[in-house]
């Protein structure tokens, strides 16, 4: 009895996700069953598992909620990323530790170890206004809800903004540098962004107003033997004291006792976020003495 072809399109495959419990239908493969049986006869459509519309069906204590994912793809895959780094940060979660650090898109920003590049691209789209329907598509543009006429609209209302912001990548993997060219390129971005292959040890400030060093770090957690790594935070820490007088830093580590050994003058920690099974945590500073 579910009005299927007011939020689906006819003939547009589907994916179903059926989950029960604690209610009198407990079989999931015979409510999945019903319901392909009613895809099939109303919208003509098949049921597959690979199709790009997924509706998930919850059934629990003999309610059942119909819900579409109207996204598809995950929101972090923005489109135009093709290299993927070593133990990367997922773009959400860069723009959102962007936004954290006070980042408006108006001064200019260096990660030393940038991998493939994603918190420069994440900095850039914010200074040019550039969004992810630039790059991508979505689920809810195959409903049968969607009005093409509106979307088209819509992107022609977003109008990127042209900016003369420099983003400045540095890594000591050569293959990562030439993958976050690449990135920066398909993203349209390559004419504000200069990467090096180089070691943060040989991070040299660049010319002109001082902006905000973003850096995701090793950490135990995440790449190799813990005790390793604190070394590489305190020369990271002495090299950020050293040369980047007037520019704030934004650090990302799981590990408190690694964030301390930098001897930066962060402020209070923000609140710490999961990701990839563990939970990491912005540390921020003001502008470096």
């Amino acid at each position: 009895e579910f009005p299927w072809k007011e939020t689906f399109a006819p003939g547009v495959a589907i994916r179903v996700d059926v989950t029960c419990k604690s209610s009198k239908i407990y079989h999931e493969g015979a409510a999945l069953e019903r319901i392909e049986r009613a895809i099939n006869t109303v919208l003509r459509a098949p049921v597959t598992r690979d199709a790009d519309v997924t509706l998930k069906v919850r059934i629990e204590n003999n309610m059942c909620t119909l819900s579409v994912d109207t996204s598809g793809e995950p929101l972090h895959k923005r489109g135009f990323k093709q290299f993927v780094g070593k133990a990367p940060i997922r773009e959400t979660m860069a723009a959102l530790f962007l936004r954290q650090c006070g980042y408006a898109g108006q001064e200019p920003v260096l990660d030393p170890m940038c991998g493939s590049g994603t918190f420069l691209l994440e900095a850039a789209a914010m200074a040019t206004g550039q969004t992810p329907v630039r790059s991508r598509d979505f689920a809810f543009q195959k409903l049968g809800s969607f009005h093409k006429d509106r979307w088209a609209a819509l992107k022609r209302e977003i109008a990127d903004t042209p900016t003369d912001l420099r983003f400045y990548g540095s890594d000591r993997d050569a293959g990562a540098i030439e993958g976050a060219r690449q990135n920066a390129e398909k993203a349209g971005f390559a004419d504000n962004m200069t990467f090096t292959h180089q070691a943060f040890s040989d991070v040299v400030r660049p010319e002109g107003p001082p902006g905000l060093i973003m850096i995701n770090p090793p950490y135990g957690d995440r790449i190799g033997d813990k005790k390793k790594l604190f070394g590489l935070y305190g020369s990271l820490g002495t090299v950020l004291m050293e040369r980047f007088s007037g520019w704030r830093v934004g650090m990302i580590t799981s590990d408190r006792q690694l964030a301390q050994t930098t001897k930066l003058p962060f402020l209070k920690p923000a609140s710490p976020v999961p990701h990839g099974g563990i939970r990491i945590t912005l540390y921020q500073t003001k502008p470096l003495p």
